[in-house]
């Protein structure tokens, strides 16, 4: 019981230094040897923190390399599904820009009749793959306060500042549908044609409130949207 406890520890702080940012995304962490003295602790139960992460989608083994961090999502599994952006980490190299972080008003934003006169946060990134802009996301997130700096989200996960705020996501809903992108974003994602695969997800906390409304326009051109399911 007690190895099982540490090893569950072990995986706990892993995890929190990869959602904060202190294992980056596309890095590697510690060594084996480096954790168990890091947590002294046993190499059994560093292999079995290690192990549970990889089974979560947080990390991959990669013999003779290490051992990467392929997603800091706070949610990487839904219904046994495998994230798409995990899909493309574990296959391409994948990295964000944060373009803006400012306050807008609401009845400037998709989620007017939600907020009312109410200030939301809104966030836009630029993904590319393989050094090509890939996917533009905008987050709108009401009841959160502006971060001080928006390099502090450069390699937070979304739902870790949600969290960190007091915001808790406890369900999701995802609409898709096909579009034919603005100039700006044309030139954005460096497209020579305008059409685009436009995902909206909203996010609900457990009462049921609205607490995250994120666009994101992909570029499935570059790579089509997937989503693997285990049975």
């Amino acid at each position: 019981m007690v190895a099982e406890i540490l090893y569950q520890k072990v995986a706990d702080d892993i995890k929190k230094n990869i959602l904060s940012g202190v294992y980056e995304l596309d890095s590697l962490i510690p060594t084996e040897n480096d954790l168990e003295k890091k947590y002294s602790v046993s190499k059994i139960t560093v292999r079995k923190a290690v192990e549970q992460l990889v089974a979560e989608g947080y990390l991959m083994k990669k013999s003779g390399i290490g051992t990467r961090v392929v997603s800091n999502h706070l949610f990487n599994k839904l219904s046994k599904a495998k994230s798409y952006s995990t899909i493309v980490r574990e296959n391409d190299q994948l990295t964000k820009q944060v373009l803006e972080v400012v306050n807008v008003a609401a009845k400037d934003t998709p989620i007017a009749a939600e907020f009312g006169n109410q200030n939301i946060v809104y966030i836009k990134r630029l993904y590319s793959l393989d050094n090509k802009p890939f996917i533009i996301v905008n987050h709108y997130l009401p009841n959160v306060e502006l971060p001080a700096e928006k390099q502090t989200l450069k390699n937070q996960s979304l739902y870790k500042f949600l969290r960190d705020s007091g915001q808790e996501i406890n369900s999701f809903k995802d609409e898709f549908s096909a579009i034919n992108v603005s100039e700006t974003d044309q030139k954005l994602l460096n497209k020579t044609d305008t059409l685009a695969l436009k995902r909206i997800r909203r996010g609900f906390d457990k009462q049921g409130h609205l607490i995250e409304y994120t666009e994101s326009i992909y570029d499935s051109n570059k790579m089509p949207y997937k989503i693997e399911y285990e049975i």
